[in-house]
């Protein structure tokens, strides 16, 4: 065998122990963190939905149909579910474990109402606004005084352009309102790191969440913020619940 044909074997060798560590070596990605899985339940009886009257303005009330419009400050669902509970991390992470989301969250104006109700973002996250109305809104976040986040009022036209938004600082929650239409009622949280709001059944979960022990908090607009202290395990998934009690 001459020298080249030795240094086509030797190459030949490594490219096939380098492919065989590719395929044994564990995703670095899904090994190094962990979830957090759980729900949010109502103990006690749920308040009646208060109705919105919507008649001001005709081109809201006929987007609803039979199904009459109410306010969603209390959405209890399947076996005392509590949707719209945002969930994140509020002590215990150094700032580096996690990135911005790449893709944007969105809230739309649907039906003269802001859809979802409620929206987290990570500070810096763009979150995209949408009018599917066939009228006109005026949107009006209103942060906390001294807070960092700066308030704003934009009206958005029928099929005018998306409006995009970051915020700077963490912020649990940024009420919005529309200053057209005064049933209409949101919020934004702005938070730092994994973060879950709690849907129809109350169930929620914060993916890539690294090792370690933290301190989880539960805010609901009516009820208040519940916390819970919570230890991850890289590839696992640790389980806790909260429980709000009914007004």
């Amino acid at each position: 065998m001459n020298t080249q044909q030795r240094a086509a074997v030797l190459i030949l060798s490594l490219l096939v122990l380098a492919a065989a560590f590719l395929h044994s070596a564990p995703g670095v990605g899904a090994a190094a963190t962990g979830q957090i899985v759980g729900t949010v339940k109502l103990d006690g009886q749920a308040p009646h939905p208060k109705p919105i009257d919507m008649s001001k303005d005709p081109s809201c009330a006929q987007t609803r149909g039979d199904a009459p419009p109410v306010m969603e400050n209390v959405v209890v669902g399947a076996n005392g579910g509590l949707a719209n509970v945002v969930v994140y991390i509020s002590q215990g992470l150094t700032g580096n474990e996690t990135a911005t989301p790449s893709q944007p969250a969105t809230m739309d104006q649907k039906g003269c109402q802001y859809v979802p109700h409620v929206v987290a973002v990570n500070v810096g996250q763009h979150l995209t606004l949408l009018n599917e109305d066939r009228t006109s809104h005026n949107i009006h976040p209103e942060p906390k005084p001294g807070g960092g986040n700066n308030p704003w009022n934009k009206s958005q036209l029928v099929g005018g352009l998306p409006i995009d938004v970051t915020w700077t600082n963490p912020e649990v929650a940024i009420p919005v309102r529309c200053n057209v239409h005064p049933w209409m009622h949101a919020y934004i949280a702005v938070v730092k790191g994994p973060f879950g709001v709690s849907n129809d059944t109350g169930s929620f979960k914060l993916d890539n969440v690294p090792p370690g022990t933290y301190t989880l908090t539960a805010w609901q607009e009516t009820y208040g913020t519940q916390t819970q202290s919570v230890t991850v395990v890289a590839g696992k998934s640790a389980a806790t619940d909260f429980t709000f009690k009914a007004k």
